[in-house]
C-alpha cells in the first residue's frame, strides 16, 4: 500500500464516510414505520465524492451495523435492524451510492442531479419492497407511510448534497484511469 495514493484516498474516504453516515444516523426524528434521518444525505454525499467507489463505505457501514456496532439510527445495531422494517432502505444505500457515483463521473450537472434523484428512488424501491414483505402491508399502504411523507425532506437533502458537493469537489482528490 505504501506509495499507492489512489488506494490510500479510497481507504481514508471510506473511513470518513462510514463515520459521517453513522453521525448522520443519530440525527433522527421518530416516525412510523421508519424514522427520518440524515443518512440518505450521507449516502448521496458519499456517491458524489467517491464516485464509483461509493459502494465500499456503504457496504462496510451495513457490515459494521450487522456485526453489532451501533451505527444505525439512534445507535441501533445487529441483524435485527436489517431484517426489520428499515432494512430495505439501509440495503438500498449501496446501489444508491454507486448510482450517484457513476453519475458524478459525468461532467453534466443535469446528469449529476438526475443521479441524486434516481438514487433516492432506488433507496425507496428497496425500502418499500422490504416494507411490503416484512411488515407485511400492501403497496399502497407502504407508499403512503414509507415514502410519501419523506419526499419533501429527501428533496431538500438531495439539494443540500448537490450544493455541498459543488462547494467541496474542487478540493477533493481526483482519480485518473491510470491509478
Amino acid at each position: 500500500m505504501a506509495g499507492n495514493y489512489h488506494r490510500s484516498v479510497i481507504i481514508t474516504h471510506t473511513t470518513l464516510f462510514i463515520a459521517m453516515t453513522t453521525v448522520f444516523s443519530w440525527v433522527s426524528i421518530p416516525f412510523i414505520p421508519v424514522p427520518i434521518t440524515l443518512q440518505t444525505m450521507a449516502v448521496l454525499l458519499t456517491g458524489s465524492i467517491m464516485k464509483r467507489y461509493a459502494g465500499i463505505p456503504m457496504a462496510m457501514y451495513l457490515l459494521l451495523g450487522a456485526i453489532g456496532l451501533p451505527v444505525f439510527h439512534n445507535g441501533a445495531a445487529g441483524l435485527g435492524v436489517l431484517i426489520g422494517p428499515t432494512g430495505g432502505y439501509l440495503v438500498g444505500f449501496v446501489p444508491a451510492a454507486i448510482l450517484v457515483g457513476l453519475c458524478y463521473e459525468q461532467e453534466s450537472e443535469k446528469i449529476q442531479v438526475a443521479g441524486l434523484g434516481l438514487a433516492t428512488l432506488v433507496i425507496y424501491l428497496f425500502g418499500l419492497s422490504w416494507l411490503v414483505y416484512s411488515v407485511p402491508m400492501n403497496l399502497v399502504a407502504a407508499f403512503t407511510t414509507g415514502m410519501l411523507p419523506f419526499i419533501p425532506g429527501d428533496i431538500i437533502k438531495a439539494m443540500a448534497a448537490f450544493l455541498i458537493t459543488r462547494r467541496i469537489l474542487p478540493y477533493t482528490p481526483r482519480f485518473s484511469a491510470d491509478d
